[in-house]
């Protein structure tokens, strides 16, 4: 199973007028940010989770039973949305750690919320369930084709938008959003996936050489917290040669401070972390190299921010 760019550009079309294209803003000299937490519902999940709803209607695969999703948050939202927009029923299973303020604008999109299990292994589980008893359509957080393919279309904006750069650097939880941007730039760029040292299952399964489970834990983990990385994402990264560093939460909470200190970004915990591989360190670009940041989501108390 794999994505391919045709996929990406198929997606791109299927969505196109459904999701926003983002800007880029440079902020330094050999330095992007990839706007993605301007995207419908806060963050880049609403391309594949739109990529997936019109590809199965387009199939004649969405019915009156809609969807059912699982998710820490950023999914779930942006499922909730693509299915409203589509007049269609959606069912979110969310673990009971879910951010109030998510689940907030969760219910303001009409989803109906099931509480269950305390990390997204498990509302995945109960979706899982669901769909099977249901014949509703699943729409995964990360490990779908037609997921990775739309989340794939913000590198396709990418090489439209930035110009040259040589390295893109993106926070990862299932792998979704590295596989597509991966999937899209190709050999034009390094992609360098960025993981919460408490939230590491890219790191992990490249060190092993497979998927592997592992603990989820830290300020990030309502966003970036699989437990597993996505077989596709797995693939991906290895035909690709991502590899991933990791931040410690200080970090991510200090890159995420300066966000909205110097750039007036409101960004989540996992939205600043690929940010926190510059800010820490822990990623030193070369002299001459140009960097893009995906800030990928907003979905935060903005009454912590400072």
């Amino acid at each position: 199973m794999t994505v391919s760019v045709d996929d990406v550009r198929a997606a791109a079309q299927r969505i196109e007028g459904w999701v926003r294209r983002t800007p880029v803003i440079e902020v330094a000299p050999g330095l992007t940010f990839k706007l993605e937490l301007l995207q419908h519902t806060g963050s880049f999940k609403a391309r594949g989770a739109f990529n997936r709803l019109l590809a199965a209607k387009d199939r004649g695969e969405l019915t009156g039973q809609g969807i059912v999703a699982a998710s820490g948050g950023n999914h779930a939202l942006a499922a909730a949305y693509a299915a409203r927009e589509l007049g269609v029923p959606a069912r979110i299973f969310v673990p009971e750690t879910t951010p109030a303020a998510k689940l907030g604008k969760l219910r303001t999109l009409g989803a109906e919320i099931v509480l269950a299990g305390s990390e997204y292994a498990e509302a995945y589980q109960a979706a899982e369930t669901a769909r099977d008893e249901s014949g509703a359509l699943l729409v995964h957080a990360y490990d779908q084709p037609e997921i990775v393919a739309g989340q794939g279309t913000v590198g396709l904006e990418l090489l439209d938008q930035a110009g040259a750069f040589d390295t893109v650097l993106v926070a990862v939880g299932g792998g979704g959003l590295i596989a597509g941007i991966a999937t899209a730039i190709g050999r034009n760029a390094q992609v360098i996936g960025v993981e919460p040292v408490l939230a590491s299952a890219m790191h992990r399964a490249l060190e092993a050489g497979a998927p592997t489970d592992g603990p989820v834990g830290g300020v990030a983990a309502d966003s970036l917290g699989a437990r597993r990385l996505g077989e596709l994402a797995f693939t991906t990264a290895r035909e690709h040669g991502v590899r991933s560093v990791l931040v410690e939460d200080d970090a991510i909470v200090a890159a995420r401070k300066e966000l909205w200190r110097d750039h007036h970004l409101a960004a989540e915990h996992g939205g600043a972390t690929a940010y926190a591989a510059l800010t820490s360190g822990v990623y030193r670009p070369a002299a001459d190299e140009r960097v893009v940041v995906v800030v990928c989501g907003a979905n935060t108390d903005p009454s912590t921010l400072t």
